[in-house]
């Protein structure tokens, strides 16, 4: 048994020495064949320019294959990253887009409410009445029932039954009034009731409301025939209104005389509250 034991070792420690004289032999060969090729290349020959360009042409090839995956890779994160980037700035740009635009919308309203309000103040309701300019802030529009609610109340000197113009037209009167804010009831209401007058002999009649846009005109004399399109004004009977306020113009409408107001009721915006009307010194 022993005997096969040292056979078995001595058979390993051969075949180790073996390989250890290969691996040197293997090592002297490389040695000599580099030297070799420095030697053959310090001679220019044809042979050798030839041989040393195709195995430049090896490595470089081989060189680029082998980088050519972390190139891609490299190249993808940079596009990723730049994709990310433009689509982060396209956000950004859009939200400051709509910010712009937002605030030219706002421009744009506040100019195109600058200029209603200019084309109150100088109309020539100035020059007859003392009157407070009121914005709409709330229109109470149901079937029957119109009226709308302004931003000025008993702190700016409104008060019930006051007239209420847009422009120089007679839209309505005051019939609820707080701190700070006036409800007017207005001319096609179902309550509303005005004395007016038209034609050149005045007639006398009542306007009256019905929930729709064109009041109509009621209590006329017997056997009258009006004309279309005759201006209607206040009469001042009620001892509320001012004659002479204009209200809108006469129209023939299924068998009934209605009254086509100057000022539509459903577009109302800036109005004033007459105060004062100044021909008399009086308050409403």
């Amino acid at each position: 048994m022993s005997t096969n034991r040292d056979d078995f070792g001595i058979a390993i420690r051969s075949a180790l020495l073996q390989r250890g004289a290969g691996q040197k032999f293997s090592l002297f060969v490389f040695i000599c064949l580099s030297i070799l090729i420095f030697f053959l290349d310090s001679f220019p020959s044809r042979a050798m320019d030839i041989s040393r360009s195709v195995i430049n042409d090896s490595i470089y090839r081989v060189s680029m294959m082998s980088s050519s995956p972390f190139k891609f890779i490299n190249l993808l994160k940079n596009k990723t990253v730049i994709h990310f980037n433009v689509r982060k700035e396209n956000i950004e740009l859009k939200n400051e887009l709509e910010i712009l635009r937002n605030k030219d919308f706002n421009l744009e309203f506040l100019a195109s409410e600058n200029k209603r309000l200019k084309e109150k103040l100088v109309s020539s309701t100035e020059k007859k009445y003392n009157y407070v300019t009121a914005k709409v802030i709330i229109d109470k529009n149901s079937p029957f029932l119109k009226s709308v609610i302004l931003n000025r109340g008993t702190k700016s000197g409104s008060k019930k039954g006051m007239p209420v113009l847009d422009g120089n037209y007679l839209v309505g009167r005051i019939v609820e009034t707080n701190y700070l804010s006036s409800r007017v009831l207005l001319l096609n209401d179902l309550n509303s009731r005005i004395p007016v007058t038209f034609g050149d002999i005045p007639v006398q009649a009542i306007m009256t409301g019905d929930g729709r846009d064109k009041p109509r005109l009621e209590y006329l004399p017997e056997n009258f025939e009006p004309l279309e399109k005759e201006t209607v004004f206040t009469s001042g009977k009620d001892g509320i209104f001012s004659p002479g306020i204009p209200v809108g113009k006469t129209l023939f409408e299924k068998e009934s005389i209605k009254v086509k107001l100057f000022s539509d009721p459903n577009q109302l915006s800036y109005l004033n509250i007459i105060l004062t009307d100044l021909s008399k010194k009086e308050i409403f």
